[in-house]
């Protein structure tokens, strides 16, 4: 992997984890609101949609290359349809941890 490629991975997992961690500042906020009786919690909705948001977000931009590539694999060689197929459904199962992450909030 070429430096610059190397540096893009580092600055993009820094924003997940700082997006993980704000998240998690706002589901806390929202549960401590809604155990101290101020009303309704708004924290916790949003941390769902942002949780759900995100991952829709990343499967998106997976899916475009994946997709991208599997095409080309498929107009070398029209036997590896089933394997682009598969590459090319894969990602989705990472919005199921999003509806996950919303479902336990």
């Amino acid at each position: 992997m070429n430096p610059k490629m190397r540096m893009k991975v580092l600055r993009m997992m820094i924003v997940l984890l700082a997006i993980v961690g704000i998240t998690d500042v706002v589901a806390a906020t929202g549960a401590a609101a809604a155990e101290a009786g101020a009303g309704y919690a708004w924290g916790m909705p949003l941390a769902a949609g942002i949780a759900l948001g995100l991952t829709g977000i990343g499967t998106g931009m997976s899916q475009g290359q994946i997709g991208a590539a599997a095409v080309g694999m498929v107009a070398e060689d029209g036997d590896k349809f089933v394997t682009g197929l598969i590459f090319t459904a894969l990602p989705e199962t990472i919005v199921l941890f999003g509806f996950l992450a919303m479902f336990l909030m």
